[in-house]
């Protein structure tokens, strides 16, 4: 399974209450964080875009900024951000070849099955241009499981993603970890980490 139809339709009929939630992600530590560390003008994919706030502060920022989700509600939010590229792509469409200077991944791959975890992030890896940066997000944690809403979780712990990002030949430098409510109401914790793709591959 590529893509959880349930977790589509989740994100699609909570569109406007998720964008008016995810409001203040201009004020991000880890966005500001993973801003500070890009080139100016740099080219910035960002995968499970959802409303596409992260987007439009990257676009306002000077970057080149592509936006994807699964959502089509949320690619139109996405869309009418100044500056921002948006196109409706699951994790299976990321294709490109070191296109991207910098790739944002936020609390997205945790839809993802984890059976696919290490093909996403390989394909994200592959996607960064040499000396590229990878954001990723997760939630803490063992197992796959659905929330109160319907949505598909794949958790891991800061060691298994660490890992993953090793495997895909990435070399994290920098972690934070942290607790937040979520879209269901419930309190998650949750894992950043920063990577590198090596300068000379």
């Amino acid at each position: 399974m590529s893509h959880d139809d349930e977790t589509i339709r989740v994100y699609g009929s909570e569109a406007a209450r998720y964008a008016d939630m995810t409001k203040n992600a201009g004020r991000d530590p880890a966005l500001r964080l993973f801003l500070d560390h890009l080139a100016p003008g740099s080219r910035i994919l960002d995968l499970g875009c959802g409303p596409g706030i992260a987007s439009g502060i990257m676009a306002s920022e000077g970057h080149a900024v592509t936006a994807t989700d699964a959502t089509p509600e949320m690619v139109a939010l996405a869309e009418a951000r100044p500056g921002v590229t948006a196109r409706r792509a699951t994790f299976d469409e990321i294709d490109e070849v070191a296109t991207y200077d910098a790739v944002w991944a936020n609390f997205s791959l945790l839809h993802a099955p984890r059976a696919d975890l290490p093909r996403y992030i390989a394909a994200l890896a592959t996607a960064l241009k040499p000396g590229g940066l990878l954001h990723i997000g997760m939630k803490i944690g063992t197992g796959e499981h659905r929330d109160t809403l319907g949505r598909l979780y794949t958790y891991v712990t800061e060691a298994e993603l660490s890992d993953l990002l090793t495997a895909a030949g990435l070399h994290p430098f920098k972690t934070r970890t942290g607790a937040d409510k979520g879209l269901d109401g419930s309190l998650a914790e949750w894992v950043t980490l920063l990577a590198r793709k090596p300068a000379d591959d």
